[in-house]
């Protein structure tokens, strides 16, 4: 990745689509590279190149947003999705993560915060904003059990997983390869019943208060 962030805004809506792009343009050290109308518009420019974040809507046409998100993720691994949308119910804050995004925001979200997930998510950490925060730890994982028969090192990972790092500085940390934190990764949500990383934080930040 570059110094400058560059970005492709995906939204249906012209008017918001161009709102974005004007505001990204303020924001010093994001680049607006695209904008695309639709989900499969996003993939086609990020097979472009360019690219380091996608800022994806959900509900769009042709292809959706979580569509888009899971094609962009397993054929680009690069390349992050922030979403941003009008909707924080659980559903689709689920299927969200799911497909693989790495944050996600709502349209209540100001120039400011935007930008900050932007980096944060170019980083390669998880980024969600207060409502999304509070819903996640509210009920899109169960309760933890009381031995969940973690190793040392799948505690070490799922930490650092609740602190925000990606899977490559999870090995830079550990000194490990990241197909060994991908192990570890896939051992440890399958022990807590975690079906992917925001259900993972929760789990930690229920069992450890000092994170």
């Amino acid at each position: 990745m570059t110094d400058t962030i560059r970005v492709i805004v995906a939204d249906d809506q012209q008017v918001v689509r161009e709102g974005l792009v004007a505001l990204l343009e303020l924001i010093d050290g994001i680049e607006v590279t695209g904008a695309a109308a639709n989900g499969a518009e996003a993939v086609e420019l990020v097979a472009q190149g360019n690219v380091d974040v996608v800022l994806m809507d959900l509900r769009m046409p042709v292809l959706d947003g979580v569509g888009a998100t899971a094609r962009i993720t397993a054929g680009f691994p690069a390349v992050a999705v922030l979403v941003l949308t009008t909707y924080a119910d659980d559903a689709s804050i689920a299927t969200a993560l799911r497909a693989g995004a790495r944050g996600y925001l709502t349209k209540d979200a100001g120039r400011v915060e935007i930008g900050a997930a932007l980096r944060s998510t170019a980083a390669g950490q998880s980024t969600f904003d207060p409502e999304v925060t509070r819903r996640l730890m509210a009920g899109l994982a169960p309760e933890p059990a009381g031995t969940d028969g973690l190793t040392a090192r799948e505690t070490e990972v799922l930490r650092l997983i609740a602190r925000g790092l990606s899977n490559p500085e999870i090995a830079a940390q550990l000194f490990i390869s990241e197909a060994t934190v991908k192990t570890h990764i896939n051992n440890t949500f399958a022990k807590i019943g975690a079906r992917h990383r925001a259900e993972a934080v929760r789990y930690a930040y229920q069992r450890w208060s000092d994170l």
